[in-house]
């Protein structure tokens, strides 16, 4: 399995990005995550937003507050973020990963422990 991320850049304060995750040999079958993270360097790595076969809809941190939006492509071989006002707190590198298990709870999505398979990160900048 492999996962590619890109699409991070360099943007204002208001401004959109939209962030893609390439998947290669991902099988979702009847359990499959993928998880778009982020870590700003000296914290800790954050879920930002969540798509499972273990849940009817998509997952977001607490503090998305309706300004992300995760999706697959029809093939579901891309995982994408769209990510609208963002703002300088936005500011990290943006990982996405994988998981096949089915105990994944709608509590737990945002547990490091579950995901197996990791992304490159790629580099998202708000500037004020």
């Amino acid at each position: 399995v492999q996962l590619v991320g890109s699409g991070g850049g360099l943007v204002q304060a208001g401004g959109s990005l939209n962030l893609s995750c390439a998947t290669s040999g991902f099988i979702w079958g009847g359990d499959g995550t993928i998880t778009w993270w982020r870590q700003v360097p000296g914290q800790e790595r954050e879920g930002v937003a969540c798509i499972s076969k273990n849940f009817r809809g998509p997952l977001y941190g607490d503090w998305v507050k309706g300004r992300f939006t995760i999706s697959t492509d029809n093939a579901t071989t891309t995982v994408y973020l769209e990510m609208h006002n963002l703002q300088p707190e936005d500011t990290a590198v943006y990982y996405c990963a994988s998981a096949t298990t089915p105990r994944i709870r709608l509590r737990t999505w945002n547990w490091l422990y579950w995901y197996e398979i990791w992304g490159q990160g790629t580099q998202v900048t708000i500037s004020s």
